[in-house]
């Protein structure tokens, strides 16, 4: 295959459906953001992609039965955590196992270290049931063209524009890129919320950082720790989605990463995470609590509320 990404002619992708510019990503060699004029946020996470793609084509390469398609997943999913407890190491003691009810596990991101760890822990203790990671998009383009061996592993990614991506991205209104960007920002949006819904009402896990960023803290800054600049509505307006299905049965848990000694923004191999969980917040106690009206659009109380049980699992140092 062609190594050097390819790009969307303007016309092209004004025409496409953001389910068809994924795709492209998956199977075609595309770049979304090289052809939006952002390939330098593409290139920073080459080198971990191009690791991970290597490790991943390694565990199905080296495992079998490979007449059966389902043993060879297994295989390679004990394979793989086999192989990540070792160079990437992580405790989770506490950590609910495998329940009927789908559960959305919020957690504090300060490196890309705690994406493996969580990962081991997923496969070892909660079951077979497929886990969910709504992605960054330059990580999601560095995963991407390994897509259906990933999903094979029991993990389904999907592609988000944060905030703070879509900062760095600077591109000027008015533009045909900034157009398309906006509107694939929205449509990446509604894919996610919709592939959350089905995800947790089949019982699924969801992982998400609520602060849609690797920060090292669970509040951005200390404004937003005293309510004088808002959070980000990752968790609430998860919540409002899920929960307008009134046979929706979904936990959120706060799970607290504690990184280790000397850490720092990437995967920290041989360094030892601690992932712990915080205070749930069951079905019943959410709707009870911030579900006061009807047609509620955003949950008051409830982004402050998430983050709060994380810092409250967390040395100070951590809160903002």
């Amino acid at each position: 295959m062609n190594k050097q990404k390819k790009v969307f002619e303007k016309e092209e992708l004004a025409m496409m459906t953001s389910e068809e510019v994924i795709d492209k990503l998956q199977h075609e060699n595309y770049s979304l953001l090289k052809t939006l004029d952002s390939d330098d946020l593409r290139k920073e996470m080459v080198k971990v992609g191009v690791a991970c793609n290597t490790a991943i084509n390694y565990f199905f390469r080296t495992t079998g039965p490979k007449n059966d398609e389902e043993k060879h997943n297994q295989a390679a999913r004990r394979k793989l955590v086999k192989m990540l407890s070792k160079i990437t190491p992580g405790s989770y003691e506490g950590m609910p196992k495998d329940s009927n009810n789908g559960m959305v596990i919020g957690f504090n991101h300060p490196s890309l270290g705690e994406i493996a760890r969580i990962l081991v822990m997923k496969i070892d203790i909660m079951g077979d049931k497929p886990m969910y990671f709504p992605v960054n998009l330059p990580w999601y383009e560095a995963l991407a063209p390994n897509y259906d061996r990933i999903k094979r592993l029991g993990i389904i990614i999907t592609p988000t524009i944060t905030p703070s991506t879509w900062k760095k991205m600077e591109l000027e209104e008015g533009t045909w890129q900034y157009e398309q960007g906006n509107r694939l920002k929205r449509e990446f949006k509604d894919i996610y919320t919709k592939l959350s819904h089905d995800a947790v009402k089949e019982g699924g896990v969801i992982f998400v950082a609520p602060s849609a960023t690797r920060q090292a803290t669970v509040f951005k800054n200390k404004d937003v720790f005293d309510g004088k600049e808002d959070i980000i509505p990752t968790m609430s307006m998860l919540a409002v989605r899920l929960y307008s299905d009134p046979k929706m049965k979904c936990d959120f848990l706060p799970m607290v990463v504690v990184p280790p000694e000397g850490y720092s923004r990437g995967l920290n191999f041989w360094k030892k995470y601690q992932l712990k969980p915080g205070k749930v917040m069951t079905a019943e106690y959410i709707r009870k609590k911030y579900f006061k009206k009807k047609d509620v659009k955003r949950l008051e109380g409830f982004d402050r509320d998430f983050h709060q049980r994380l810092a409250d699992e967390l040395p100070k140092k951590f809160w903002y």
